[in-house]
């Protein structure tokens, strides 16, 4: 992510400078108007929109007969939940890059370019460890990691329960505020082409999983993906805290190919066996049932699609390196011959000075 300067002079109000040193209290303030709506009768309803998560509805539950619980299925009215929860993204980006990361960068003295790098790998390093916690709890109280046939299974409702739908819905916010932060930070225009491919992938993926009801198989594959871009993160930190670790934090590129591995292995089998116990419904995507061929080829090709993008980017960018560390070795080569070869050259032109200036015997027999 870029740097914002900090000038000593307060700039002008609403100019493009006051905004971007004060984007998160204004964002601030945008959220409180909501969370103040919920004061008033007349605006309650419509501040709960935002706040709250929308399309509930209450069945019985399996473990009491007399029993109910709440579960939720997605609608239009997501969208403003969306929104909100994209301002809290934006406030909590900018508090952990200014009470954490610029203390750190000030405290190590990055350079400029070292800096930029740090503050993205410690704002994803952060997203990514709060949200393997996260999806690997509701793995867990779900019994998707116990009972691994819940991701192709089909259920009895195509609904999500609280939990579910508000990782859902964190995730969807987390990385629509990865655009205004765009602005906000101060990408450069060379970088924000690939800054929108790898937002837009991963909300084509998690918004893909949502619609289509394949919660548990796309949070799977959300903490396994998770769990190598953190890997990666964290070791770039170590690297820039001190160069010497380079060789060491290399070796996360076969836990990088394990993961993209592992991942193609989870989306074909469950592609495979999703919903294979109601191949007699009509498809209905509102209603969960896409079990379909062209549904199933689009899943899996997605999948295989976004698995080899991620690799090649990897080679790509190692062959880039490895050519650039080759380049260099063979300059720094160059340059040790070049200056061994002078330093002979004037060390022979020092021997024959030398020698020139010796006084020359006479011969006795001459």
């Amino acid at each position: 992510m870029g740097l914002r300067k900090k000038s000593i002079k307060s700039p002008p109000m609403l100019s493009q400078e006051f905004i971007l040193q004060n984007h998160a209290d204004l964002v601030s303030c945008v959220g409180m108007f909501f969370v103040l709506g919920l004061m008033f009768e007349g605006t309650a309803e419509v501040s709960i929109v935002f706040l709250t998560l929308q399309h509930g509805v209450v069945v019985p539950a399996g473990e009491e007969p007399a029993g109910t619980k709440t579960l939720y299925y997605y609608g239009v009215k997501d969208l403003a939940t969306v929104f909100f929860y994209m301002l809290v993204a934006i406030i909590l980006h900018a508090t952990i890059q200014e009470y954490v990361l610029d203390k750190i960068s000030r405290r190590m003295q990055f350079t400029k370019a070292k800096q930029s790098k740090c503050n993205e790998s410690g704002q994803f390093s952060a997203f990514y460890l709060v949200s393997c916690i996260w999806g690997t709890f509701i793995l867990i109280s779900e019994d998707c990691l116990s009972d691994p046939a819940l991701l192709w299974r089909a259920q009895s409702h195509n609904m999500m329960t609280f939990q579910m739908k508000f990782f859902y819905i964190s995730q969807l916010a987390y990385w629509f505020h990865g655009f205004p932060e765009l602005y906000f930070q101060k990408i450069k225009k060379q970088d924000i082409p690939s800054q929108l491919i790898y937002i837009g992938v991963h909300l084509f993926h998690i918004a893909g999983a949502y619609l289509l009801y394949l919660n548990h198989l796309g949070l799977l594959l959300l903490v396994l993906h998770y769990l190598v871009e953190l890997l990666s993160h964290l070791c770039a930190l170590v690297y820039f805290s001190d160069e010497k670790y380079q060789k060491g934090v290399s070796l996360w590129t076969l836990v990088f190919i394990l993961g993209r591995l592992v991942t193609l292995v989870v989306s074909v089998i469950t592609v495979g066996l999703h919903l294979a116990g109601s191949p007699g419904r009509s498809p209905d995507g509102i209603s969960g049932n896409v079990n379909v061929l062209a549904a199933k080829i689009a899943v899996l090709s997605s999948s295989c699609s976004i698995q080899a993008y991620i690799t090649w980017t990897l080679i790509t960018v190692r062959l880039q390196r490895w050519v650039e560390g080759a380049s260099l070795q063979a300059s720094c080569a160059r340059k040790r011959r070049s200056r061994s070869s002078r330093k002979s050259t004037e060390n022979g032109v020092a021997v024959t000075h030398r020698v020139e200036a010796l006084p020359k015997r006479k011969d006795k027999f001459s």
